[in-house]
């Protein structure tokens, strides 16, 4: 198998999965076929580009990181969008947080 798509499918099988959402549930999300995303998640065919689109957008992650595992700044605006809801308390302890996962 193209180690390309197999690393694909296992970055859209951990957003799923971290979604809390079977097969079926990101399929009715992305307007595709439930089979699609398994042959996807398995690294046992390509996707057409709409596809890419439309899995991207329902993972919400960027196409990017779907193709690359690269973050980039439509995977970083979603993190700001969840911390633009926590308190300054919590807001505190999410950067030490970070900051100890930082660490080298």
């Amino acid at each position: 198998m193209d180690e390309f798509l197999v690393n694909m499918g296992r970055r859209i099988a951990e957003q799923r999965r971290r979604l809390g959402l079977t097969q079926e549930e990101l399929a009715e999300r992305a307007g595709m076929a439930s089979q699609n995303i398994s042959t996807a998640e398995l690294g046992k065919k390509a996707l057409r580009p709409g596809s890419i689109v439309k899995l991207s957008r329902a993972l919400g992650i960027s196409t990017d990181y779907l193709l690359t595992g690269q973050r980039n700044a439509v995977d970083y605006a979603a993190i700001n969008e969840k911390l633009g809801k926590v308190s300054p308390q919590e807001y505190d302890k999410i950067m030490r947080m970070i900051d100890i996962l930082l660490e080298k």
